[in-house]
């Protein structure tokens, strides 16, 4: 007696077909998995029995073979439980594969009593069925809406095992979830930029930064607003495009954490600096995305980013450059998306008040050198711009109006990101902060008096090539918002100013 069925598994965030042969033959009885499984794959013999059992069918006393091919690709998780039950009701005749086989992909987690649970990874395996030309995909009904999202591919959720065999068998009908229940949620983040009273400089340089894609370092005290402002970035982010929404939802569905529908708003990830390398990054034993990939079409704040470990903080370089990591471990090697807006706040130094007007500075000049020192130059060169966020006494903040609304805001971002779609369209990048060498020299020329102003700057901030280059892309950026066709003298100096804040800071030591 023997059956076949197709489901799926993850490698990294992408679906991976894996097909289920079961055989069943007299012998001692018992239950053989084999095809590199892991734990959580052997220990699914027993539910897969219970549930059998508990759904009303009776398993004989035989020996069962179950292979999962391809054979040299490890198998984990709970989602092969339902293929498992289906392969063995089929070899015992209680349902004729060769009527789905190559047309039904079957995923999912069964409880002892038969019930369905929701699973990981749904969505990446959903696209991979329907990539492959599957007609239809049997889910978990916990995971109708987030399979639901993908268009081209019948989603038939169920709710136990029996009905699973009932579909197949052509006893019950059922309705494939259709898009128009997988309706996307409208955004709502729930705060907005205009809560933020004063800190217009501050806010300036955010809204370029989203224009163009760039990378931010807020240097201030302790309750200067550096949180309360880096939580509002995503407000003013163009709305999700379809495809950002299924390659987040994506990361998310293999991390277990999409609960629903498919992910509509801008990712915020701000871990603790606890966090370790691994974390931040992704991998592990059993692959998990870290947070860079977690953040992905969104931002990743780090706050009091000189208390996270050296380590940590040197793993940002690659998806900083790349907008991707390449994880490789014993088992595996995955390439995980991971373009994101980094956001990282700090004080001047270790008690937060250096070149505070209000309170004094109580730390020694080797205290505050080695504070700022924990972050590497190759790192602060490849964040474009550093702002510095003033702390603003209480009486001030009263007198200021409220500030513009992060709707005002993101408009003009969207209308500089529709020149910088004209500006790349027959380019693989998307933003000027992407721009390579050959880019920059044909998008970001300089008349004769940005040359001097940029020679200057670097003679006398001590500028690395890598910064030079950040700069421009900054100041291209500060002219497309102001609709400029070429980088004017005052967009290069906005630029500048925005990369010396770390400069003036030792600067300042130096001469205390």
């Amino acid at each position: 007696m023997y059956a076949r069925i197709e489901s799926g598994s993850i490698m990294g965030v992408e679906g991976l077909p894996i097909e289920i042969e079961v055989d069943i033959s007299s012998g001692l009885p018992g239950m053989v998995i084999v095809g590199l499984p892991e734990t959580s794959v052997r220990e699914s013999k027993e539910r897969v029995q219970s549930a059998i059992k508990n759904q009303g069918f009776s398993l004989p006393q035989k020996k069962y073979r179950i292979n999962l091919a391809p054979a040299d690709i490890r198998k984990e998780g709970s989602l092969f439980d339902l293929p498992i039950a289906l392969g063995i009701l089929c070899a015992l005749g209680h349902c004729d594969y060769t009527t789905f086989y190559r047309k039904i992909m079957v995923v999912g987690e069964l409880s002892l009593e038969g019930n369905l649970r929701r699973v990981k990874g749904i969505l990446p395996i959903t696209i991979m069925a329907r990539e492959s030309g599957y007609e239809g995909i049997i889910v978990p009904f916990e995971n109708r809406f987030e399979a639901g999202a993908i268009e081209g591919i019948n989603v038939y959720p169920v709710k136990t095992l029996k009905e699973a065999i009932q579909f197949l068998n052509g006893q019950i009908e059922l309705e494939p979830f259709s898009e128009e229940r997988a309706a996307a949620r409208e955004e709502d983040y729930g705060v907005d930029m205009q809560d933020v009273r004063g800190q217009e400089g501050a806010k300036r340089a955010l809204e370029i930064a989203v224009a163009g894609g760039h990378n931010v370092l807020m240097v201030g005290p302790p309750g200067s607003g550096k949180t309360m402002l880096a939580r509002r970035v995503p407000t003013i982010m163009p709305p999700m495009s379809l495809e950002e929404s299924l390659e987040t939802t994506r990361i998310y569905s293999v991390a277990g954490l999409v609960n629903g529908n498919i992910i509509t708003t801008r990712p915020f990830r701000s871990p603790h600096h606890s966090i370790s390398d691994v974390g931040l990054i992704g991998g592990g034993s059993r692959f998990s995305p870290g947070e860079v990939s977690l953040a992905h079409n969104g931002v990743l704040f780090l706050d009091e980013m000189p208390e996270f470990s050296r380590r940590a903080l040197e793993v940002l370089r690659q998806p900083l450059e790349d907008g991707f990591v390449v994880i490789s471990r014993a088992g595996y090697k995955v390439t995980i998306p991971a373009r994101f807006m980094l956001i990282g706040a700090m004080n001047p130094c270790p008690c937060g008040y250096f070149g505070y007007e209000h309170q004094k500075c109580k730390c020694t000049i080797n205290q505050i050198k080695n504070y700022q020192g924990r972050i590497s130059g190759p790192l602060l060169d490849r964040i474009d711009i550093h702002i510095d966020v003033p702390s603003i006494p209480y009486e001030e903040l009263q007198k200021r109006p409220p500030g513009e609304s992060s709707r005002q805001i993101r408009e003009r971002v969207m209308e500089a990101r529709k020149i910088q779609e004209r500006r790349f369209r027959d380019r693989a990048i998307n933003f000027n902060a992407h721009m390579g060498e050959r880019e920059i020299r044909e998008f970001c020329k300089l008349d004769e008096a940005g040359h001097n102003l940029l020679a200057g700057a670097m003679e006398r901030f001590g500028f690395s090539s890598r910064a030079v280059r950040r700069i421009l892309k900054v100041a291209r950026t500060i002219a497309d918002l102001e609709g400029s066709d070429r980088i004017r003298v005052h967009h290069l100096a906005e630029a500048i100013n925005y990369r010396i804040v770390d400069k003036l800071s030792l600067t300042s030591i130096m001469f205390v």
